[in-house]
């Protein structure tokens, strides 16, 4: 008799976004005359920059050819990537990441949950609420907690709640963590973190052997001067520290896939016994096990915008959705809503009126407005009461979703 996973089934419902697509799908089989703007999930609409099409075919036709064709490729990403992206994400900005400590990848969203494979089922888990929620789905498949309770959490789980109250910054949890999951800026509230802050965190997992697991996808939207780009910015993080970076939003890959995951030389993590191992060594282990690389022409594709029209195009394409935010945040405060990120990430987190439902203002907007966003709670318990909307749209869709919205009841 074959066995399943039971973890799965301490799983609530089905998962944000196809939950999110579900019931968009009923509305418009029930109203097809109607226009719906998508501005819920976090896809971009604008498509890819002329050196990454370019630079795709050559790849394309490199594997067209005996002499060029490539079949599997290093399981850590090719070496021609590997060291574009520590120049020019890391080595140029003063990190000193080399690129033997960077693996590529098919996403973010993958090894934000495949990275727990390495650490075992007795780590407690630190989880902002609210958060994206491959983070606390991923904890729960991965048997580290127990069932949902009525309040939204898991048994097992660390929350740490992020409010208007602490600005949207985690405070530290009465329970020490052994590994933490940090994202800045964030997914959802669009909010960012200083160095001051992120220091205390470094200090922290520090002061307790911790591991943060740090997503910092959409910090190509950072426009503010101060502000870290990258956990490694911080003294001391390198020891406690992995951090995951996405081509999906930087340069829009979401249906192209490419990723990076970097983990320091000199990170350990500890077996029962307290001895140190290295965990770029496990993860390299795990990757080589598990996972056969991203396709030589993708990789070829996501190496060029770091070339210097590369790196232009795709600067323009992040100030196009920048800008839909800015659309986006003017609108909704100039209407009376309290209104959160926008600035420095493609999210606008809207409080709703009246302590309105988050799934009631979905319904709400999606059957008045025809618009589509996300409700709050479907990233955790305290993301109750708020709404995100995604800045990935096209300009004509952000000011007719914004002019609807500003009539509705």
């Amino acid at each position: 008799m074959a066995i399943i996973n039971e973890n799965y089934l301490k799983l609530q419902a089905g998962y944000l976004f196809p939950e999110i697509g579900r019931r968009v799908s009923e509305f418009i089989a029930a109203n097809p005359d109607k226009k719906v703007i998508k501005m819920g999930i976090g896809d971009v609409t604008q498509p890819l920059v002329p050196s990454v099409i370019k630079a795709f075919h050559e790849g394309v036709d490199e594997m067209a050819k005996g002499e060029t064709f490539k079949g599997y490729g290093p399981e850590q990403g090719y070496e021609f990537l590997r060291e574009a992206i520590a120049k020019n994400s890391y080595q140029d900005n003063g990190i000193d990441i080399s690129a033997d400590e960077i693996f590529v990848s098919d996403g973010s969203k993958c090894d934000t949950g495949n990275i727990q494979d390495i650490f075992g089922d007795n780590n407690k888990i630190a989880i902002c609420d609210p958060s994206y929620p491959v983070y606390v789905d991923t904890t729960v498949m991965s048997g580290k907690t127990g069932f949902c309770q009525s309040n939204g959490y898991y048994n097992g789980i660390i929350y740490m709640p992020c409010t208007q109250k602490n600005g949207f910054i985690p405070n530290f949890p009465k329970e020490i963590p052994d590994l933490i999951f940090l994202c800045y800026p964030n997914n959802p509230t669009g909010t960012v973190a200083s160095k001051e802050e992120l220091k205390k965190w470094v200090d922290y997992a520090t002061k307790n052997k911790s591991i943060i697991l740090y997503d910092a996808a959409y910090e190509a939207f950072i426009t503010e001067e101060g502000i870290p780009h990258s956990i490694f910015e911080i003294e001391g993080a390198k020891k406690v520290a992995i951090e995951f970076r996405s081509f999906s939003k930087t340069a829009g890959f979401t249906g192209t896939r490419c990723a990076t995951t970097v983990i320091p030389n000199e990170l350990v993590a500890y077996d029962s016994e307290g001895k140190a191992h290295s965990v770029k060594a496990l993860w390299n282990r795990r990757q080589s096990t598990k996972f056969n690389g991203v396709s030589y022409p993708v990789q070829k594709a996501a190496a060029s915008i770091y070339s210097e029209e590369g790196k232009k195009e795709v600067a323009e394409v992040i100030s196009y959705y920048l800008e839909n935010a800015r659309i986006m945040k003017e609108s909704l405060l100039a209407i009376g809503y309290e209104v959160f990120g926008g600035e420095n990430a493609p999210y606008i987190w809207v409080k709703t009126r009246n302590e309105m439902s988050s799934w009631d203002f979905f319904d709400k907007v999606l059957n008045e407005a025809n618009v589509v966003g996300t409700p709050g709670s479907g990233f955790g318990p305290a993301g109750e009461g708020y709404f995100r909307f995604s800045a990935f749209a096209d300009r004509e869709n952000v000011l007719e979703a914004m002019e609807r919205i500003k009539n509705l009841s």
